[in-house]
This record gives C-alpha cells, structure tokens and sequence, in this order.
C-alpha cells in the first residue's frame, strides 16, 4: 500500500494559461520520509510558496518581469511575448504519518526538493492481541 497520495485533485492545481503547464514532479519513499523534487528552471526561492495546512501540500509561484521593464530600443515592438508571466499550484494530500512539524525544503540549481519525514510511531510493527468472546 502506497502511503502517500500525490495527485493532484482532479487537475485543479493546473495553470491553464497559453502554453503553461504544471512543473515536473518525481516522489520517492523511504522508510523515515517522502521526498518531493519538482523542477522550476528560471525561478528563485523568492518566487515560490510552500504550505502545509490539514494534510495538504501547496506549492505555488507567480513570477513576471518588472512591470516597468521595456526594451532598450525603443522602436522594438513586441510581436510575441509569452514569457513576461507564468504562475501555477499544486496541492498535494500526504498520508497521515508525517511529521509535519520537521517538513523541509531546499531549493538548489533549478529544483525544489521538500523532505517530509515520517513518525517513528508510525512506522513501527505492533502486535495486536486477539481475545476470545
């Protein structure tokens, strides 16, 4: 049984924008965390939100040029620009044996890595006792 439930409802994180799509995720489990890589070239930590709240993973950014930026020349005229916005979300539902208090992320050469560890309690066998009625 997979523990851990990372799909996105129905979709809805989706950014439905011209040519915008949600970031590649890959999750892998070990037997102390889950740990969530998503690629996000051409963003900063500074452009992304990371919430935990009643078992729910978000993941969100919006990130647009300066809103006073123009071209240099000023006889250019923009024929195409598809690149001075781009947002999305993600929501992701975690099983309830994480430990939510120690969550953590590292954003380093392009990808956001977030380390969700399990509780110790959680993951241990224990013998249930069975009596006659």
């Amino acid at each position: 049984m997979n523990g851990l439930s990372l799909i996105d409802s129905l979709l809805d994180g989706m950014d439905y924008g011209c040519c915008a799509a949600a970031p590649s995720v890959d999750v892998r489990e070990t037997d102390e965390a889950y740990i969530l890589d998503m690629d996000l070239p051409g963003r900063t930590e500074n452009d992304i939100s990371l919430t935990l709240k009643e078992g729910v993973l978000a993941i969100a950014s919006v990130k647009q040029e300066q809103a006073g930026k123009k071209p240099a020349d000023k006889d250019v005229q923009w024929l195409l620009r598809e690149r001075s916005r781009s947002s999305f979300a993600r929501r992701f539902t975690l099983p309830d044996d994480i430990d939510a208090d120690a969550v953590s992320a590292v954003f380093k050469n392009g990808v956001l890595t977030v380390t969700i560890p399990r509780r110790k309690e959680a993951r241990q066998e224990r013998k249930i006792a069975i009596q006659a009625a």
